[in-house]
């Protein structure tokens, strides 16, 4: 029986994920459970599973996955606060099940540098479908990585038609249900831009060598080219419990996880390439992933900053990403990268944001 620890048991993530123990009571055991709020569910949590150990944020989440014994610890806490548990957990040992991207892609080397080969399993649907896909070939043999975007609300509009756009309409996600900070960032393509830097980070393919298409259906989760010519893509209705079962149990499968595609209906899966002038997060994330350091830091942090800006009616919807380039042009990178030197590069990279935003402000 394997022993987990569920890092944002009360959101999104963390609730699929206990859906999914719960059809699978022989295989799991929860250690602990961690929540950013939501104190009465948390304790629902902790009932309906026998668990002993919880805690309320990220900074007791980082105390609890060193004192709880636990084999795996899944992190499904939303922003740049999961760093810390990401650490923890590596440091710790445990085999880390990664939904937060974001600790991942702030962190970078320093990340990567802590874990182990194969200790680091995606969550995200896009990573998950790769590293399914990447099991079809040696690593010389790929030739480039594919991410597919469902295109977030706004697929197919211009530029000009984006100024006015509500955070309602950008909250209208066609095919997931996730949280404001997420889905906001799917309908400006943040998201997609940080799931690039992610890839790069996990996979160890070259930025020149991931490309991101627009699938709105959300079927094909993403693929890999292969060098003689072949692709392989991962498809299955957008479900978010199947990637969270893969990473809790990878490489191993689990049945009756999700509902298979129906085959015997008929159906269409449009592709097409992601317009860059109107969404240009995602060449910029590139650009920002090449500069490593503390530049990832900077760009996710900004983010963060313009979204809560916009959901404030402070700012337009094309402020966001023209707020996040402002602040990277005008970062400068420290001499060492540690966890103080990251802390301090956000620290800036948020009064910037906040002083650019001052600026736009309606």
């Amino acid at each position: 029986m394997k022993r987990v620890i569920i890092l944002g048991s009360t959101g999104s993530i963390g609730e699929q994920a206990l859906d999914v123990i719960r059809k699978h009571p022989a295989r799991y055991q929860v250690s602990g459970l961690v929540a950013g709020s939501q104190a009465d569910r948390l304790q629902q949590q902790a009932d309906e599973f026998n668990v002993e150990h919880t805690a309320l944020g990220a900074a007791d989440a980082v105390r609890l996955i060193h004192d709880v014994q636990a084999d795996l610890v899944l992190n499904g806490i939303t922003g740049s606060v999961g760093l810390a548990p990401t650490i923890a957990a590596l440091e710790a040992g445990r085999t880390l099940a990664l939904a937060n991207k974001e600790s991942l892609i702030v962190g970078g080397d320093l990340v990567t540098g802590l874990a182990k080969p194969g200790q680091i399993v995606p969550v995200d649907s896009e990573h998950s479908a790769i590293a399914q896909a990447l099991r079809s070939g040696s690593r010389d043999e790929v030739r480039r990585l594919i991410l597919t975007a469902s295109g977030g609300p706004f697929r197919g509009r211009t530029r000009d038609e984006l100024r006015e756009v509500t955070p309602a309409e950008a909250m209208a996600h066609p095919t997931w249900n996730m949280g404001r900070v997420v889905t906001t960032n799917s309908a400006t393509l943040v998201n997609k831009g940080l799931e690039v830097i992610e890839a790069h980070l996990l996979f160890g393919v070259s930025y020149g060598d991931i490309d991101v298409v627009v699938h709105p259906q959300s079927i094909v989760h993403s693929m890999v080219e292969f060098v003689d010519g072949s692709t392989i893509a991962q498809a299955s209705p957008p479900d978010m419990r199947l990637p969270i079962a893969l990473g809790l149990s990878w490489p191993d499968r689990m049945a009756n996880v999700g509902v298979p595609l129906d085959w015997r209906s008929a159906s269409s899966w449009d592709f097409a390439p992601l317009d860059d002038e109107t969404f240009p997060a995602v060449e910029l994330a590139k650009e920002v992933g090449r500069a490593r350091s503390t530049y990832p830091a900077a760009y996710n942090a900004a983010n963060e900053e313009a979204v809560e800006a916009f959901h404030a009616g402070r700012i337009g919807f094309l402020d966001i990403v023209d707020t996040v380039r402002e602040v990277v042009e005008a970062h400068a990178t420290p001499a060492t990268l540690t966890v103080e030197t990251l802390t301090e590069a956000e620290r800036q990279a948020r009064e910037r944001a906040q002083q650019a935003l001052s600026a736009r402000t309606r």
